[in-house]
């Protein structure tokens, strides 16, 4: 298992990339990923690429929702005195993506996930149905719709690359 993880590691990094669009937030999104992969076995009957990004995607799921929930409570009256520090916001800032990366970010992301499993990672429409748990249909309409809005977006973004 060690091996085959291994081999999984760079693919499982993009994917956590494409998730939080942020490398510091990608590698660690990646070790729990791992830390999780090492501690629990797949499932009978699944392999485990499909188990690996399927840790990593709800992992992810998991650390949006703790981020609502610190969100609101920032809110409250009794922590805004300095107590909490909105880290994220200050490292996004500082952040500067390319235009792919930037179209990536527009994507809904569902469509993110999609593309990126798809595209970046070469699983099948039927791989990415089962790791995602949703309808093969599902898989085929979100790519559709990802790829079309990234053509629109870099196509839009065209004119500014071409002049010096």
């Amino acid at each position: 298992m060690h091996e085959q993880l291994t081999v999984l590691l760079p693919g499982l990094r993009r994917f956590a990339y494409s998730l939080t669009g942020a490398m510091a937030e990608a590698d660690d999104l990646l070790q729990g990923t791992v830390e999780r992969l090492l501690r629990r076995a797949p499932p009978e009957g699944v392999g485990l690429d499909r188990w690996a990004f399927r840790v990593c995607r709800n992992l992810w799921i998991d650390e949006c929702r703790a981020r609502k929930v610190r969100q609101e409570a920032a809110g409250q009256p009794e922590l805004s005195e300095g107590q909490v520090v909105d880290g994220e916001r200050a490292t996004t800032s500082q952040i500067e993506l390319g235009q792919v990366d930037a179209a990536l970010a527009r994507l809904p992301e569902g469509q993110r996930e999609i593309i990126t499993l798809v595209a970046v990672q070469g699983m099948s429409y039927q791989d990415v149905s089962e790791t995602l748990e949703i309808p093969k249909g599902t898989v085929m309409s979100r790519l559709a719709r990802a790829r079309a809005a990234l053509s629109e977006s870099l196509n839009r973004d065209e004119p500014a690359r071409t002049q010096p």
